[in-house]
């Protein structure tokens, strides 16, 4: 991601580069197929794209899988939902409904949450639906040493039904049937 914020982007060096801590979240040893920085992805309701600091696409045994990966140090997800939602237009509503429906939130979900954890993890379904991969994938890769943020990401998971730790993906099936991996990656502190 820095080397993007930088202008010295290096396509090939980062689509040849699988980083372990990420693997290690996947549980896939194969093949990166395709990696996009800051891929922008479009979500029904409201106007703006959801921008996935790398999208990828790996191919794991027979299967692919679409995976948005957001790198993060000490920045936060963004807004709370319950702010992001104060004085909310129609459009906002209507993102809204449609992130909890793909995740199968029923009601509102908590204002607490990290409203970008939600947008994000929808990116990679979309994704995964537009691809037709097997799979898809939400991972945080954490350059902060101190783990910060990383109770935003537990509560999101608990919000889904499920018990996330560093280091460990996690999978649960969405409405759709489609399998959904959750993961936090702490990123090598020389990247830093």
């Amino acid at each position: 991601k820095s080397a993007c914020r930088k202008g010295k982007l290096d396509q090939q060096a980062i689509c040849a580069t699988k980083p372990s801590e990420v693997e290690a979240i996947l549980e896939t040893g194969d093949k990166l197929l395709l990696a996009i920085p800051e891929h922008k992805v479009a979500l029904l309701g409201g106007s703006r794209e959801s921008q996935c600091d790398v999208f990828a696409l790996v191919r794991y045994g027979e299967e692919t899988l679409a995976v948005s990966v957001e790198a993060k140090v000490n920045e936060t997800f963004g807004p709370k939902v319950g702010d992001w939602m104060t004085n909310a237009s129609d459009g906002k509503h209507r993102r809204m409904a449609f992130l909890c429906e793909t995740l199968g939130i029923t009601g509102t979900p908590r204002t607490d949450l990290r409203y970008q954890l939600l947008h994000r993890t929808v990116a990679a379904v979309v994704e995964a639906r537009r691809f037709g991969t097997d799979r898809a994938a939400i991972v945080v890769q954490s350059f902060s040493q101190e783990h910060r943020w990383f109770g935003d990401f537990r509560a999101f998971a608990a919000e889904l039904g499920v018990e996330v730790e560093r280091g460990v993906g996690v999978t649960y099936e969405l409405p759709c049937g489609l399998p959904l991996t959750l993961g936090w990656a702490t990123g090598s502190p020389e990247y830093l």
